[in-house]
């Protein structure tokens, strides 16, 4: 049952019930009006007829009944005076812009008896009156109840929402009971399915942001590691066959001749130009260095080059403008990050024969698609996982995005998207 059909049901019910609470209040008034009309009715035709009774004593009897006689729009007294001046008007009249003219008494003699018979209208007043004082208890009591029902109505309704919020919080607050509870009304429902939807993709990608946490810290450390090992290992030996090069040199260089020292000098020169070169590379493992001296094209073209010279039987198929943007570094190197770990998928774990990259410019946003004919990403666990969640996180960090197609057919699809920067690309404008 949905929220509106509710709604309907209760105040349905509550208007049926309200309307019969007023059926029965006016029902009980016209029952004591009609009782009341039917006594002075009857009480008038007492006094008439004990008025025109003839027998003794009949005076007293009806002085007594015209005393306690409740009679409807009439005043009757016996006698042949007037009392139609004695009564006041009634304290409403004024207020309500009534005004009434003295009538004066008609005189009907019946028998023995003399009835001065005069209009009464503030009888008429006062049952109105009465009238109006019902219909206001009624109304009184009809929107008291109203409200009454309408605040219980909208409490009922609501109590989802307070579970909902309650559900908000649980899950800002990563608590593991964040699912929501099931509700009778369809409206919640669906909004309670929407939130644990969410609730799964917020869990999915925190476990991947511990998942890439985690990684970055072991690639940190193998990459220390790593370093290490070549700076003891390499660069060690490099440096200390230097050393006991200049060592030599320093002990014998009164006692050798020319051609000793200049066989000394090239061991020492060989020997830096080693470690330059071992240098070099660590530095171009840690950082591309042809991003701040050629530029993002060209060091995607160096970095294609490099693989498609290890042979490693993939053909590398490279197509972009002539010249990229100027991009500033935070960028660029995104760029590239995300070519370089795309290109070393492909050649670890793809077992492609073809790997096309492509780079287009449009609508100030870069496309990047890298595109293999291999196997494509296992069925189980398909998802951004290691290097793909990597190169997703450094999109997301620089405003773009990036999507995944893959199966057995097509292999493995990266279409990665960004945004450019105006400014940027107005530089390149001539």
């Amino acid at each position: 049952m949905d929220l509106r059909r509710r709604l309907v049901i209760w105040l349905g019910g509550l208007l049926a019930g309200l309307m019969l609470m007023a059926v029965v209040i006016n029902l009980h008034s016209l029952r004591g009006d009609i009782q009341a009309e039917v006594a002075a009715s009857e009480q008038l035709v007492t006094v008439l007829l004990k008025a025109g009774d003839t027998r003794a004593g009949n005076k007293d009897e009806l002085e007594a009944l015209l005393k306690n006689a409740q009679l409807r729009h009439l005043r009757i007294h016996l006698g042949e005076t007037a009392h139609a001046a004695e009564e006041k008007p009634h304290w409403l009249a004024p207020l309500l812009g009534i005004t009434t003219s003295p009538i004066p008494a008609q005189t009907i003699r019946l028998g023995d008896q003399t009835l001065n018979i005069s209009p009464n209208p503030n009888s008429e007043i006062e049952e109105r009156l009465g009238d109006t004082v019902r219909l206001c208890i009624t109304l009184l009591l009809y929107s008291g109840a109203t409200l009454l029902v309408a605040w219980w109505s909208a409490d009922r309704a609501l109590t989802p929402v307070r579970e909902l919020e309650a559900g908000l919080q649980r899950l800002a607050d990563s608590a593991p009971d964040a699912a929501m509870p099931p509700f009778a009304l369809r409206e919640f429902r669906r909004v309670a399915s929407a939130i644990d939807a969410l609730a799964s993709k917020l869990d999915a990608s925190r476990a991947a942001q511990q998942q890439l946490a985690r990684q970055l810290i072991a690639v940190q450390e193998e990459e220390r590691h790593v370093l290490a090992r070549e700076l003891h290992d390499e660069m060690g030996q490099t440096l200390t066959a230097i050393g006991v090069t200049a060592a030599f040199l320093e002990r014998n260089a009164t006692r050798l001749e020319a051609p000793s020292i200049v066989e000394c000098a090239e061991d020492l020169r060989r020997d830096v130009r080693t470690s330059g070169e071992q240098l070099r590379a660590m530095l171009k493992r840690l950082r591309p260095h042809g991003l701040d001296v050629l530029g993002l094209a060209s060091a995607l073209r160096v970095l294609v080059t490099s693989w498609q010279q290890r042979e490693c039987g993939i053909a590398f198929d490279l197509k972009m403008p002539v010249e990229l943007p100027v991009l500033d570094e935070a960028t660029a190197l995104v760029v590239y990050r995300v070519v370089q770990e795309g290109l070393t998928n492909v050649v670890r774990h793809s077992e492609a024969r073809h790997c096309w990259i492509r780079i287009e410019l449009a609508r100030n946003t870069l496309y990047l698609n890298v595109e293999d004919d291999g196997k494509g990403l296992p069925e189980v666990g398909l998802g951004r996982r290691g290097g793909l969640l990597g190169m997703a996180e450094r999109l997301e960090m620089a405003g773009g995005s990036l999507k995944i197609e893959s199966n057995a057919t097509i292999g493995l699809q990266l279409q990665a998207s960004l945004p450019l920067d105006n400014k940027e690309i107005q530089e390149e404008q001539p």
